[in-house]
């Protein structure tokens, strides 16, 4: 099979979504599919080094608005789009014109349900983004269950939808390695305290501000555990940077930036638990990261993060910061014989999510899509 694969909208330093079109783009050529990337132009030597078996088409235009309009009218009858099988719109988007079929991902529908959680221009760009995905491509791609039930309550007459959990990777995301201090101190990230750590962008949804207020009583008990914030910045941050500067427990407070990706599973599992409070996403790959170091995890009940983690992680309220702080305190209390417990029930759960059945999916609705 021949497929394209859009990756025009992964910014430089993938997290997420972006993680996810990396990993596709590695993985579908291992497959024996002619596989080829397309990206936005003077973009393609990222890609030929993320996935040097797939050919590389730089035809997208860098700036964003330009990027979308070109994708809209002119990529669907281009060269690479005529001469592909499906076609294959990574991130909620596809072309308008061209007789290519089209795969989708919608990661999540919080567009219709939480407007509030996104920049207003976006909202009204990916509501009509989604709508006409939904009924114009021939299959849709769902990352969970979750946004699968969100997809057939609101979207009427959508395509055929195809639930494909994301994976990680476990030989890089496992319980030890003899190398993890010399990789932290390399990115000055060595501290003789106890942290917790939060990885995710800095934007509303994520709860940040909750995690905060939750720290607060946290750090009053215990007069040496920090709070390591790792990610980068998205939108919305003014309040989260006002109360970082005004926080009683400031200077326990560490702000890590965008983590290398070599870094990442040294600091987790590092840390005294991981803490992922977001009010809502597509999948939430941070947990099942952690989960798959043996880290203790605690994130929201009621979202798709609770399909991902099950039994695995403790679920506290979205948006209850005394609820937060009452689970950290506790977490902090734990005994060396619980997180062992739950160590190996995070990784046995992290063990059921793997790239290779997330890509087994997507052959599954590349498929679909041609009709077969």
């Amino acid at each position: 099979m021949r497929i394209a694969l859009d990756t025009s909208a992964v910014p430089i330093q993938p997290a997420g979504a972006g993680r996810y079109v990396v990993e596709l783009a590695r993985r579908l050529p291992g497959r024996g599919h002619d596989t080829t990337l397309v990206t936005r132009r003077g973009d393609d030597a990222r890609w030929r080094a993320y996935s040097p078996n797939s050919h590389v088409a730089p035809l997208v235009p860098r700036a964003r608005v330009a990027r979308l309009i070109y994708e809209a009218t002119r990529l669907g009858t281009s060269d690479v789009a005529r001469a592909s099988d499906v076609w294959h719109g990574p991130h909620y988007t596809m072309p308008h014109h061209g007789s290519t079929p089209c795969v989708v991902t919608i990661h999540d529908m919080t567009f219709f349900t939480n407007p509030e959680w996104h920049e207003r221009a976006k909202v009204a760009f990916f509501r009509r983004a989604i709508t006409y995905a939904a009924t114009h491509a021939k299959a849709i791609i769902s990352v969970s269950q979750y946004t699968a039930r969100l997809i057939d309550e609101l979207l009427e007459g959508h395509a055929p939808v195809i639930v494909a959990p994301l994976g990680v990777d476990l030989a890089r995301f496992r319980f030890e390695s003899d190398a993890d201090q010399g990789v932290l101190e390399h990115h000055g990230l060595v501290s003789d305290k106890s942290y917790f750590l939060f990885v995710g962008t800095f934007e509303p949804r994520k709860g940040i501000d909750v995690l905060l207020d939750a720290f607060t009583e946290v750090a009053n008990d215990d007069p040496d555990v920090e709070l390591w914030l790792a990610g980068q910045h998205g939108w919305g941050v003014d309040e989260v940077e006002a109360r970082l500067s005004t926080h009683p427990a400031a200077s326990r407070i560490r702000r890590l930036g965008f983590v290398p990706d070599d870094a990442l599973a040294p600091l987790l599992r590092q840390a005294k638990a991981a803490v992922y409070p977001s009010r809502g996403e597509g999948f939430g790959l941070p947990v099942l990261e952690a989960l798959a170091c043996g880290v203790p995890v605690v994130t929201s009940r009621d979202t798709v993060m609770e399909e991902v983690a099950g039994p695995a992680a403790t679920l506290t309220t979205a948006g209850s910061a005394p609820d937060l702080a009452r689970t950290l305190l506790e977490l902090l209390a734990q005994s060396p014989e619980d997180r062992a417990q739950t160590a190996r029930l995070g990784r046995e759960r992290a063990e059921t999510f793997t790239w290779a059945r997330c890509v087994d999916q997507h052959l599954v609705a590349y498929h679909r899509a041609r009709g077969e």
